[in-house]
Order: C-alpha cells, then structure tokens, then sequence
C-alpha cells in the first residue's frame, strides 16, 4: 500500500459530464491505498482461505427481479462482446451479454481460465460490490469513499483533466489502458491490450499508484447520487467538504427502473472500454452508477486503510 498524507483538493468537473458538477472543494483525511487494483492472484488467496463464493457464482432468485424469464435464472455474468459493425451505442445490449457460467474463475464464460489465459496478475473481474466489501473485511480494510478514489487518482495534479496532464496521449504515448478507435467494433490497441491488462502495465501516476484511469472500473463506498453535495457557502465562498460519504440507500436507486430497488453505488476510474466516441470516462473526476448486484468484465476494485 501506498501511504497519502491527505489535504484538501477540487472535485469534480464541468468540462464533460454533467454528473461530475459542481466543482467544489473537498478535504479528505491521511490514508493508505493499494498500489494496484485486486488480482486474480490477491482474490484467488481470499477466496481459499475463506471459501467465499461470488454473486456471480450464485443463481440469481426471480423474485427479486420482477419479469426475469425463468430460464434466466442461472449463476452468471455480464460479458462484453465486440459487434462487428457500428451499433446504436445508446443500448448497451448491443455488446453485454450475461453468460450462464461466466465468474472470475472463468472471465469468458464458462470455456475460459484464468489459468490457462495468464490472467494472475490481472485485476479481478466479475466481482459485485458484496464480494470487494467482504475481501476488504478478510484483508482488514476498507473500499474507498467516491473522495478517496478522486484525490487518490488525481496524484497530486489538481488542475487537469488527465490523471498525468492535460493530454489524453501525450506525444501519441499510451498512459492508462483505455479503447483506442470506435467503441464497440473497433479497437485499435495502440496500448496493446484488447482486454484488461497486468496491473503495472501503465506509468504510476504522482502518488505512485497503478491503474487508478483504465482497465477496470473500481468499486467505491457511496451510494450513488446525480448531483454530488457542494457543500454549504459561507461568506461568498464554499468551504472544504470533509470526505462526503455519498448519498443515502433511499436516493440511490434507478428512477427510470422503479421496479428494481437494487441500490447503486459510485464506482470510479474509467476501465479498457472507454473510449473517444463514447465514455470519455478515463480521467479521476469521471464517475458512473453501478448496481450493487452486477458483476462484468470491466469492474473491480482496491482498499484502503484509514489513519486513526
């Protein structure tokens, strides 16, 4: 783990998406994060010394998903599949696909290993949010606050866009593991990875920190909110939030699906499908919702220690 002293930072964006405004002020305690996100090595110690099972790995009960066709109701997950052509990118259907059999024992669905893939020094995928929380209980730690991550993946730089500057790709060089060309027919693989890639693979950013932008999304602590808390003003200015934890469960579920109450929390950092023409999410201020019950090829997560 890498030890952060804290102070105080600017939060969030007005420059891409909506849900990353206002910018404000925000003070977040000294803490320790990991250096990398989880392994495939790091869960798979976990999961031997604990015997814990994924969400994954567990059929999922028809009750708690109101109009689920029977057959569906099979242990699985969310696995991204290339189109061949163009698609409407507003329906993330287009490339999602949930594979009965897909876990992080099996990242592409039931006829792939991790093992055999060379995967051990990748981040752990398909992991729903209760599987990261119970490894950073075994591990004595923590997930980090939505505050934490954002500081933490900023590496000291406060005024810029990217996690290294202000460039995308400075020079033409590949900072993070992000999808170069059109998303979703056309990879380029300028950073020469079509999928996740061993953690380490990029440059640490100021704070010495590995993968904080790109190849997998990571899990946070808060529930999720459209519109993060500014603070209060006093006297004409906005005073420091202190690491804000979030919204609370009631705000944090899908309006637009009012038939699922599944909670969704913040999860952060961008992964190795964002790309140019859609999701330009590969910078410290982006941020997205996720259902605490999904589990995908392009999510994991890392924990922290907080100072007392």
């Amino acid at each position: 783990m890498v030890r952060l002293p804290g102070g105080t930072f600017t939060m969030g964006s007005e420059s891409f998406y909506p849900e990353e405004a206002p910018l404000r002020r925000v003070a977040v305690d000294a803490f320790w994060i990991d250096e990398t996100p989880v392994t495939n090595r790091d869960f798979a110690r976990f999961v031997e010394a604990t015997g814990h099972t994924t969400g994954a790995e567990i059929a999922p009960d028809p009750k708690d998903y109101p109009g689920m066709p029977p057959e569906m109701a099979h242990a699985g997950s969310l696995v991204f599949r290339k189109s061949a052509t163009p698609v409407d990118t507003s329906n993330p259907a287009n490339w999602w696909n949930f594979e009965f059999g897909a876990s992080w024992r099996h990242p592409l669905g039931p006829g792939s290993d991790i093992d055999a893939l060379d995967l051990w020094d990748h981040p752990v995928i398909h992991v729903a949010y209760a599987d990261a929380e119970a490894y950073a209980t075994w591990a004595g730690k923590d997930l980090p606050t939505e505050a934490e991550f954002e500081f933490a993946a900023k590496g000291g730089l406060d005024d810029a866009a990217y996690a290294w500057g202000h460039e995308l790709a400075p020079e033409g060089r590949m900072m993070a593991n992000y999808w170069q060309g059109l998303f979703p027919f056309a990879n380029q693989c300028l950073d020469g990875w079509e999928r996740t890639s061993p953690v380490r693979s990029f440059p640490a950013n100021g704070y010495g920190l590995y993968d904080m932008i790109g190849n997998t999304w990571e899990w946070t602590r808060d529930w999720w909110s459209e519109r993060p808390d500014a603070g209060k003003k006093q006297g004409g200015s906005c005073c420091a939030i202190s690491n804000p934890k979030g919204a609370k469960l009631k705000d944090s579920f899908d309006p637009a699906q009012p038939q699922i109450r599944i909670g969704r929390k913040v999860i952060k950092g961008g992964s190795h499908l964002c790309a140019a023409n859609y999701c330009q999410r590969y910078r410290p201020a982006a941020r997205h919702p996720e259902m605490i019950d999904t589990a995908t090829t392009h999510i994991g997560f890392r924990c922290v220690v907080r100072e007392k």
